[in-house]
């Protein structure tokens, strides 16, 4: 018994992806710095009262 996946192979139905066609999006080292938040501001309570540091 074959599979949906192996059938619509054989019919050619489905579109196979080469790895030299799909393009890798490269970020820069600030993207990806903003991306994990390395920096935000940084908030502390003194007294009460919120204070950014």
């Amino acid at each position: 018994m074959r599979t949906i996946q192996s059938e619509l192979e054989r019919n050619q139905l489905t579109k196979k992806h080469d790895k030299a066609s799909v393009k890798k999006e490269k970020f820069t080292r600030r993207e990806i710095e903003q991306l994990m938040g390395v920096n935000r501001d940084i908030f502390k309570r003194v007294n009460g009262a919120i204070r950014r540091k």
